[in-house]
C-alpha cells in the first residue's frame, strides 16, 4: 500500500523504485563557484570557490568638505598682528595729539604772562601819502 491519498494512487505507477544516493547533497550546501579576473591575464576569468577568497573590506567614508585655502591658525596670528599694530597706531596718534595740544596750551599761556608782564606801551602810528603826477606825454612825477 501506498502512502498516498486514495483519489491519487491510480496515477502511482506500479515497478521498482529509483535508487538515491547515499549522500544528498543540497543546494544551500555546497561552496558556490565564483569567477574572478585572472592575475596574469585581466581579459580572462578564472573559477574559484567563495570559501577561497577572502571578504571585501568596505573603505571608511571619506570626508569630502573643501579644506581652507589658508590655515585658521594662521589667520588669527596675522589678524592678531594687524590688530596689535592698528592698537599701537593709534595709541601714538593720540599720544602725539596730547603732546602736541599741551606744547599749544604752553605756548599760549606764555603769550597771556608776556601780554600781562609787557607794561605801558607807547601808540605810535605811522601816516604815508604818496602822490602821483602822470603827465600826457609818458612823463610822471612822485611827492612824497
Amino acid at each position: 500500500m501506498s502512502a498516498l491519498p486514495e483519489q491519487y494512487q491510480r496515477f502511482a505507477q506500479p515497478g521498482p523504485r529509483p535508487a538515491y544516493p547515499a549522500a544528498v547533497e543540497l543546494r544551500d550546501e555546497a561552496d558556490p563557484i565564483v569567477h574572478v579576473p585572472d592575475p596574469y591575464d585581466p581579459n580572462r576569468s578564472i573559477e574559484v570557490r567563495r570559501s577561497a577568497l577572502q571578504p571585501a573590506v568596505r573603505p571608511e567614508p571619506r570626508d569630502l568638505t573643501p579644506q581652507p585655502l589658508f590655515d585658521p591658525l594662521a589667520q588669527r596670528l596675522a589678524a592678531g598682528g594687524v590688530l596689535g599694530a592698528g592698537v599701537g597706531w593709534g595709541a601714538a596718534q593720540l599720544l602725539t595729539a596730547v603732546a602736541g595740544a599741551g606744547a599749544g596750551l604752553l605756548a599760549f599761556a606764555l603769550l597771556l604772562l608776556a601780554a600781562r608782564l609787557g607794561g605801558a606801551r607807547s601808540v605810535t602810528n605811522v601816516r604815508q601819502e604818496v602822490h602821483n603826477h602822470n603827465s600826457w606825454w609818458g612823463s610822471s612825477s612822485t611827492e612824497l
